[in-house]
């Protein structure tokens, strides 16, 4: 408890917690607040910590949507108790990361989904052709206390620690004013959760060396490369076993499967030995966005159209554009230009409008007046010769629009 305390720590884990930003919790404290609250309360708690006597306060419960359907329950604490969870963090992971496996990948320091991936790939590329694709049904909500608590007193010596860390983990949780107690689970959205599930996980990792399986494993996400199909199934059976008995974790059958390796995705990717693609799933639900972003009924100037769609595209190339199809992304691209163009067109409305805007654009008469003319519908009209002269590529990386094909040389 003296290093989670230690001076230096605790001004990282303050920039750590300022520069995640994130709503308040339970009192309603936010990130701005929390300096202030440190400068005049901080003594009296760093002397609660110290003795072990610190109770933190119930997480504060927020719903967000899965991507794939249903809602996430994420479980919010005070700024104060994410400071303090920060700082013990710091300190427990330096120690104990350099222990976990190496074919675990999720929430540790140079470590990424890319590289998990990638290693997927590589087990592919060895002849690994089935997955015994694994999903723990709602992992972080039913982590039993007692068993992930012993696995934490394996390692850490000092009670007062021991004490708060079970005290993060029985909180409760608050909810329409209401204060329910936590008897399992984790609750998602404090930074201690992902390095206490990694802990409880490497078990499941050390028994798959131990077997000397291929296998990948991000958070709660863990593929497992074998031969052949017959194989998998015993691996699936074997595994669902030793989780239900050692760690108490429930497999979902629903989800998890024993599949040929290239018709599964992995953290939003499916792969051959020899190509990365974009999921199906994973470019459902970015089709899905840009058609929300690009609504037609949006009464919204097209330069502020294209700044939110900048965002959105930005982020989902840097991490999909480790998926080796620039044909795929060649195809968004024109899908993504077409609908703007449908926007653009949608928004001129009269025919005179459009007549004047085309020829302002530099399309020439005979064309600009057949165009303006058309009777043909603003989806149709965007894939029209005559829009697509006018509206040229060019016109949209002038407005800021970024492109998802790799720029060639780059």
């Amino acid at each position: 408890m003296e290093e989670v305390v230690e001076r230096e720590n605790l001004k990282r884990a303050l920039r750590r917690v300022r520069s995640n930003r994130g709503g308040p919790g339970v009192d309603g404290m936010t990130v701005d607040e929390l300096p202030g609250h440190l400068r005049e309360h901080w003594p009296a708690i760093r002397g609660e910590l110290l003795k072990g006597s610190y109770k933190p306060q119930p997480v504060k419960r927020v719903e967000i949507p899965k991507a794939n359907g249903g809602v996430r329950k994420l479980g919010i604490p005070t700024v104060l108790d994410r400071f303090i969870q920060q700082a013990v963090m710091q300190v427990l992971q330096e120690q104990w990361d350099p222990t976990f496996s190496e074919h675990s990948f999720g929430f540790r320091p140079g470590r990424s989904a890319h590289q998990a991936v990638a290693r997927a790939q590589q087990h592919v590329a060895e002849g690994c052709k089935w997955v015994v694709d694994i999903d723990l049904e709602k992992f972080f909500d039913r982590v039993n206390h007692d068993v992930l608590m012993s696995r934490v007193a394996r390692r850490v010596g000092d009670k007062r620690l021991l004490r708060l860390i079970r005290a993060y983990l029985n909180a409760g949780v608050m909810e329409n004013g209401l204060v329910s107690p936590a008897n399992e689970g984790t609750p998602q959205g404090g930074p201690l959760s992902p390095l206490l599930s990694n802990l409880l996980l490497d078990e499941l990792d050390r028994e798959l060396e131990r077997r000397g399986h291929c296998f990948v494993r991000y958070a709660d996400d863990c593929n497992i490369y074998v031969a052949s199909e017959k194989a998998g199934h015993r691996v699936m059976a074997s595994i669902t076993r030793f989780l239900g008995k050692k760690l108490r974790l429930k497999v979902n059958e629903s989800k998890s499967a024993v599949a040929r390796a290239g018709t599964r995705q992995f953290l939003g990717f499916c792969f051959t030995a020899r190509r990365r693609r974009v999921s199906p799933k994973a470019k459902g639900r970015f089709k899905k966005r840009v058609r929300e972003l690009t609504r037609r009924t949006k009464s919204m100037r097209i330069e502020v159209m294209v700044e939110r769609l900048a965002r959105y595209l930005k982020g989902w190339r840097a991490y999909f554009g480790f998926a080796e199809t620039p044909t795929e992304f060649h195809h968004l691209d024109a899908w993504i230009r077409r609908r703007l163009r449908c926007v653009i067109w949608k928004q001129w409305k009269r025919s005179k409008t459009r007549h004047r805007n085309l020829r302002r654009l530099g399309l020439g008469h005979p064309l600009a007046h057949m165009t303006a003319g058309s009777n043909r519908g603003p989806w149709a009209m965007s894939r029209s010769k005559g829009l697509q002269i006018a509206i040229r590529n060019a016109h949209f990386d002038l407005l800021g629009l970024p492109r998802l094909e790799p720029v060639r040389g780059a």
